[in-house]
């Protein structure tokens, strides 16, 4: 059974329809179209809480598009769908735009036959009649239980996502060449009680790329913060067009005489630059300075096939297995250096005793914002 818990925080996306959604009367019969004060009310509250909004509307783009930058309400959509086509397919190709999945959207729309289409093609997703608004922005579903900074900007770095993608479009060289370009810089760094609402909401909203799906509340993060024989990581990712915001966390059980990755997630937005392994490589890296093997645990959910395809492409091997569980370890011999188009930068107290007593692994790890330069085997070798 589904419970309160299990819903909270669980839309990502609300779709809108625009006539006599949005606003009031039909765009191409030429009616006034006011915008619904309470709708744009809403649609603020939602962008307010990271929660991203959408359009998918049968109507002419051009006209639409432009009615929405008179009335100043063009920025809070992305990847605006405004075609002919079925809703469930506006739907589908918004949540590839996004990288999400359709199980974590909403759709508003005035008309029954709409809502039941969708309801059809796409039973994950909530459907609403404008008049429910009010009344769904109070329930679990559409409340994370923290709202963070990064929430807040949720939208301004799916902004600069599609910068980057419209460069990338562009772009006449190789995918290298394109990566290099990017000047990304990858920051791993201990945990603080400020990073903690984040690591939380890592854990509810990444399902591909976490090693084995479990999700941990921020008193449960707390307590192994101020536990010794844990270490909490977090990593941020940042490139030319902006802040990709905290992308990667990491939790490590130091314990003899295996050290245990006990989970570890990256977000899905980051899949294509080439960082996957970053993270992984250094807990392996940690784990070698201590002169402990290290064991990682891997739950399969359905959705994480791609995470066991890292920790393989990292020369981990399987150990042992008990249904969807496995357990993997580390060679220390594979350990690579993190790809040439990243600059990774440790902070310092990232090391194998969870202080910063100096360089573990190479001149340059754990020292203070200083780049570990990926030409060379400086991270963990």
């Amino acid at each position: 059974m589904t419970t309160g818990t299990d819903r909270r925080g669980r839309v990502k996306c609300v779709v809108w329809d625009l006539d006599d959604t949005l606003w009031d009367g039909v765009l191409l019969e030429g009616d006034a179209t006011a915008a619904r004060p309470q709708i744009v009310a809403a649609i603020r509250a939602l962008d307010s809480r990271g929660i991203l909004n959408s359009i998918a509307s049968r109507n002419e783009e051009a006209p639409a598009l432009a009615r929405l930058r008179e009335l100043g309400v063009e920025e809070l959509f992305l990847h605006p769908r405004i075609s002919w086509q079925d809703k469930s397919e506006s739907i589908r190709q918004i949540a590839q735009a996004l990288n999400i999945s359709v199980d974590s959207f909403a759709f508003v729309d005035d008309q029954a036959y709409e809502r039941a289409e969708v309801a059809h093609a796409l039973p994950g997703v909530i459907g609403l009649d404008p008049a429910d608004v009010p009344a769904a922005l109070d329930r679990p579903e559409f409340n994370p239980r923290f709202v963070t900074d990064e929430s807040r900007r949720r939208r301004a770095m799916y902004r600069s996502q599609i910068a980057r993608d419209d460069h990338e479009r562009g772009f006449t060289g190789s995918n290298a060449e394109f990566l290099n370009g990017l000047g990304m810089r990858f920051t791993i760094r201990p945990a603080s009680h400020p990073d903690l609402q984040r690591a939380e909401e890592l854990t509810v909203r990444t399902n591909q790329l976490n090693s084995t799906g479990r999700t941990y509340s921020h008193d449960e993060l707390a307590r192994l913060l101020c536990d010794d024989s844990h270490l909490l990581l977090v990593a941020d990712l940042t490139d030319r067009f902006g802040s990709y915001g905290t992308i990667g966390l990491a939790l490590v059980e130091r314990g003899r005489p295996h050290w245990w990755l006990r989970l570890l997630l990256m977000s899905c937005r980051v899949m294509s630059r080439g960082v996957g392994t970053i993270l992984l490589n250094h807990v392996a890296s940690l784990a070698a300075a201590g002169s402990a093997p290290l064991r990682a645990d891997f739950v399969a959910t359905g959705h994480n096939r791609i995470m066991r395809v890292t920790y393989a492409f990292a020369g981990f091997t399987v150990v042992s297995e008990d249904g969807a569980h496995s357990v993997l370890e580390s060679d220390p011999s594979g350990i690579q250096p993190p790809p040439a188009h990243v600059d990774v930068v440790v902070e310092r107290g990232v090391s194998a005793a969870g202080s910063a007593p100096g360089p573990v692994g190479g001149p340059q790890h754990g020292v203070d914002r200083r780049p570990v330069r990926s030409a060379g085997p400086r991270l963990g070798a």
